[in-house]
């Protein structure tokens, strides 16, 4: 009971006030005295309702005049309960019924017998046909629980076949990943610890610095975390950082650098030589990459405010290299951020492209002739991704762009611009790089 209370809170806060999942949860779980399985429940329930609220939202409406109607301090009663009695196993139908009706008596008697009449009328058509009537688009929808415009845009961009791919791979429940610290630990003696510690460990697909964690105890309490052996990032993003063709004399700015995990593994490949200069326009985003560079034992960092979208005449013609993260619509992250399928629209990732295009603009400025850039998004839409750097060097004569090559794998893609696509898989997120040089 307590633990389904707490879901339930920590829903409320993301569909209601836009709170980010990640944040919600690492609040809760860190707060309260919850046991191991209690707080893999939490988890599970909380990502996976996130994950699938359209296909549950349309579940409801055959149970209720308007969805729209429940008073919101029900809703997510029923969704969570939805969500464990169709894609859970581990707990009894009758169990979720009993602790959703007792959350809801806390609301009102009248919302414990509405919340227990929905949940049996569920049960009693445990076989029903959602899809009847359904046109294709209509179908993916729900199998899959994006909403139509998301979905047209992959279909559009990608083709039917791919599309779904991509649906799929932005489904999957996602591990940790870790990338040792090169400069400070050796791959295998970490393999080997995280092993002895009882973590069930794998290599990683592509990166030979990354660690996927299948199972184990919270990684960021681990000694080899805390001692800087270790840092947690997603294996896409590790690609990034070694594309650079590193000096030790290499003065590298990354302009959109929080919350850290890119400029570290530059500072670590450049092995705590040259100059790694990270900004932000938010000060306490600064503090977090402190944070990680005193834990990985970094000195050649230096952070400091700076909004990447307006040009800093102290910087111009002064990296050698220079990193663009660039803000971007996210939907290559919806494994760990499932909200992104329901906060964004549209008219937000066509309003983001102008904004990329400041930063590359800038970017080239602060770059050296004969330097390196770097364009990176957590995106797969490609008018944020392969139509910004086509645009780009239409404009630039100065900028020629160099191949990416980062293997082999079936979820890569060699675009034919040079460009790299990443995607979403079960171990990977999806993710997009270009590298130019400036001639």
């Amino acid at each position: 009971m307590k633990a389904r209370k707490i879901i339930v809170k920590i829903l409320d806060n993301i569909f209601n006030n836009r709170a980010y999942s990640n944040i919600e949860l690492n609040k809760y779980l860190n707060s309260e005295e919850i046991d191991s399985k209690d707080r893999a429940l939490i988890t599970e329930v909380v990502y996976g309702t996130i994950k699938y609220k359209s296909t549950i939202d349309t579940i409801l409406s055959n149970y209720v005049k308007d969805i729209a109607l429940i008073d919101v301090a029900v809703i997510n009663i029923l969704r969570s309960a939805i969500y464990q009695m169709r894609f859970l196993d581990r707990v009894p139908d009758y169990a979720v019924v009993n602790d959703s009706v007792n959350l809801s008596k806390e609301v009102s008697q009248n919302s414990s017998r509405f919340v227990n009449g929905v949940l049996r009328n569920y049960i009693r058509n445990e076989k029903k046909n959602y899809k009847e009537g359904f046109a294709k688009l209509e179908s993916i929808c729900f199998d899959y629980s994006f909403d139509k415009w998301m979905v047209k845009l992959f279909i559009l961009q990608y083709g039917e076949e791919l599309a779904l791919e991509i649906l799929k791979g932005l489904n999957y429940r996602p591990n940790i990943t870790v990338r040792v610290n090169s400069n400070k630990s050796d791959y295998d003696e970490v393999f080997e610890k995280l092993e002895e510690e009882g973590y069930d460990v794998e290599e990683g697909s592509i990166s030979p610095d990354a660690i996927k964690i299948n199972k184990g105890s919270t990684i960021e309490k681990n000694p080899l975390f805390i001692s800087g052996d270790i840092t947690v990032q997603d294996e896409s993003a590790m690609m990034v950082a070694p594309l650079f063709n590193f000096d030790s004399n290499d003065i590298v700015m990354d302009l959109c650098s929080a919350p850290g995990g890119k400029t570290t593994h530059i500072a670590e490949l450049l092995q705590n030589e040259g100059e790694v200069l990270a900004f932000d326009v938010h000060e306490h985003k600064l503090k977090l990459i402190e944070e990680h560079k005193e834990r990985l034992h970094l000195e050649n960092i230096k952070t400091d405010i700076m909004d990447a979208t307006k040009l800093n005449a102290k910087y111009i013609n002064y990296a050698t290299k220079v990193l663009i993260d660039v803000p971007c619509s996210g939907i290559g992250i919806i494994r760990k951020k499932p909200e992104i399928k329901w906060t964004k629209n549209a008219r937000e990732l066509r309003d983001l492209v102008q904004i990329q295009r400041n930063i590359m603009e800038n970017a080239w400025e602060y770059l050296r002739v004969g330097g390196e850039l770097i364009y990176s998004t957590c995106t797969l839409n490609k008018k944020e991704n392969e139509e910004n750097i086509d645009w780009f060097l239409d404009k630039h004569n100065d900028a020629v762009i160099e191949k990416v090559f980062i293997g082999n794998s079936k979820n890569i893609i060699n675009n034919e611009n040079g460009s790299v696509t990443i995607l979403p898989n079960e171990y990977m997120d999806g993710f997009f790089i270009a590298k130019l040089k400036k001639r």
